[in-house]
């Protein structure tokens, strides 16, 4: 398992969820028609044409570090996980959903990691749940255990389960480069909800017609705009890597196009599709263009390495920059609250 592919999987992975968390982001909310009038999702937009990742990216390195940290124990990483939550909530993100917030404030006041879930079908447990996939790309069940056990310490409903499956599964496949034919069979049998079963087979419909990603959404009853109930961003995340085969950055572009919650959909697209292309599919100037400080690009190299070195420790940061950096953050976003008041041109 340390091998050099996948090494370059699991940072494509990170990566790619990085990248297309940062090129989203400055669409987040937008219809589909304000996104393409402001002709967002071609370049970093956050600050003076750089970028910045929210708790998509967030989320998916704590989940990393805690399988650094417990890569054989399902329920200590879980604990670990927890406790990774916890701190990341003292530290002010400007963006919580309701859902994760809920259930770390659990955390804080005595539940335990198993039982600190709500019953909620939002994206919150997909959006992280990507790099399962390329870490235990050759286990199917610990790939199963890790995966329900990140998702349970924060969501319960069937479907987010089924959500986070399934972006674990078609990372283990993109990272083995497994043909479409081949991976739909084995993404359909882990469906269960009505909801994503009626979303798989206008998947299915799609591709066979080579119909676009804006147009898969609307068929699917996203046509304002990609909405935060999983089953809605995880068909939509799947479709686009699934119709842009390799094609890290029109894949991306496509998912940012269909407006909504453009960061989570564009980091789960990212991730799937950084696992198949590696380091060298993503635009190199998407990459360079992330400013972030404490967890840097370099900090996510060095979480990959960890991850395929076996060493149990998990690469540091320096931490108390973490709450002047989100209240830097914030700072941002309001203004850009402000420039969405304007007319898009």
């Amino acid at each position: 398992m340390n091998s050099s592919p996948q090494k370059q999987a699991i940072l494509g992975c990170l990566l790619g969820t990085a990248v297309g968390d940062a090129l989203g982001l400055p669409a987040e909310g937008m219809s589909r028609k304000r996104v393409a009038a402001m002709k967002l999702g071609y370049q970093h937009r956050f600050i003076f044409g750089r970028g910045m990742f929210s708790d998509d990216t967030e989320h998916t390195l704590m989940l990393a570090t805690a399988l650094i940290e417990h890569p054989n124990d399902p329920a200590a990483m879980q604990r670990a996980l927890g406790w990774k939550l916890r701190w990341w909530l003292l530290a002010l993100p400007a963006g919580v959903g309701l859902s994760t917030a809920r259930a770390i404030l659990r955390l804080w006041i005595g539940f335990p990691a198993a039982k600190a879930g709500v019953h909620s079908a939002g994206n919150g447990a997909a959006m992280r749940s990507v790099i399962m996939g390329v870490v235990f790309g050759d286990d199917a069940a610990k790939r199963q255990a890790f995966t329900l056990a990140a998702c349970r310490l924060t969501h319960t409903d069937p479907r987010a389960e089924e959500s986070a499956l399934l972006v674990a599964e078609a990372a283990s496949m993109a990272a083995q480069h497994l043909s479409s034919h081949e991976a739909l069979p084995v993404l359909e049998k882990l469906i269960v909800s009505d909801e994503m079963k009626s979303r798989f087979a206008a998947l299915k419909t799609a591709l066979s017609t080579q119909k676009s990603v804006l147009e898969y959404a609307v068929d699917i009853g996203c046509g304002y705009g990609v909405s935060g109930f999983a089953p809605n961003t995880v068909a939509v995340a799947l479709f686009a890597w699934l119709r842009h085969r390799g094609d890290f950055e029109t894949a991306v572009r496509s998912v940012i196009q269909c407006g909504g919650d453009t960061d989570t959909v564009a980091a789960i697209t990212g991730a799937i599709c950084g696992a198949e292309t590696g380091e060298a599919g993503i635009p190199r100037a998407w990459i360079d263009a992330i400013f972030e400080w404490p967890r840097s690009v370099n900090y996510i190299r060095r979480v990959a390495q960890a991850l395929v070195s076996g060493n149990r420790r998990a690469p540091r940061y320096f931490w108390p920059a973490v709450l002047l950096r989100n209240l830097f953050f914030l700072v941002i976003v309001i203004l850009h609250g402000f420039r969405r008041m304007l007319p898009p041109y």
